[in-house]
């Protein structure tokens, strides 16, 4: 028997969930814009008092640990870390890509997708035409490794002319007009969701696939960097 606590914070999608041996009892959810710092604790809250839970009675956390936002991610893993360490509970990292993937790859009729030689390609907005992503069988093999890619016309084309890529998540949608293959498939309404990641943190927890809760950081793939509103950039004007 496993109890454990999801967080996902990589977008704009505020997530948190808690499932038992990998199947969701209850989430919290909110897609509405970079909320987390005023949300994520919240939901937490609000999913131990509707199970009437404390956190010494998880047997884990798992947290989305990348690619994604910077803040969003330094938000979600100091939470997951805060609670790891009060209540002596271990942490899982997952990949906030890999998640997606696998829930994908668990519900292709779902999304109408072809079963026979298909990749999936979860891709996550990294501002203008540029993507985190990464290529993933459906049977859960990593094909490509994660990288940050400026999409054109020609991004994917040795994986497209072999056969069908569905690309989804927040990253996906813009994509649609570069990518314009015919074995690219863009289905609807997938994003990162603390739900998403119930499979694979069971699996992690069963293998004991732990990450020091001291030490661990996410996958940012770039530097944080500190913008200047327009309006500030040359001060106070009257």
């Amino acid at each position: 028997m496993s109890l454990i606590l999801n967080l996902e914070s990589s977008t704009e999608v505020c997530s948190v969930s808690v499932a038992e041996n990998g199947h969701i009892l209850t989430f919290r959810e909110n897609g509405d814009g970079m909320n987390h710092a005023k949300l994520l604790t919240v939901f937490i809250e609000e999913i131990f008092n509707e199970l009437k839970l404390t956190a010494e009675q998880l047997d884990a956390v798992a947290v989305s640990g990348g690619p994604g936002s910077y803040t969003g991610l330094r938000i979600g893993v100091s939470a997951a870390k805060g609670i790891c360490y009060g209540a002596g509970i271990p942490l899982i990292a997952l990949s906030s890509l890999e998640s997606m993937a696998n829930h994908v790859a668990a519900h292709l009729s779902d999304y109408d997708l072809p079963a026979d030689d298909l990749l999936l390609c979860p891709m996550i907005d990294a501002r203008r035409m540029e993507v985190y992503s990464a290529l993933y069988s459906t049977d859960g093999k990593q094909v490509r490794d994660i990288s940050a890619d400026v999409i054109d016309h020609h991004s994917f084309h040795e994986y497209l002319q072999k056969g069908p890529v569905a690309f989804f998540g927040n990253g996906a949608e813009k994509c649609k007009r570069a990518i314009q293959h015919p074995n690219a498939l863009f289905p609807k309404e997938i994003s990162a969701s603390s739900k998403h990641m119930a499979a694979l943190a069971e699996k992690a927890f069963r293998e004991k696939n732990f990450v020091d809760v001291a030490y661990y950081e996410p996958l940012y793939l770039k530097d944080f960097i500190a913008t200047v509103p327009r309006k500030n950039i040359f001060g106070n004007q009257e």
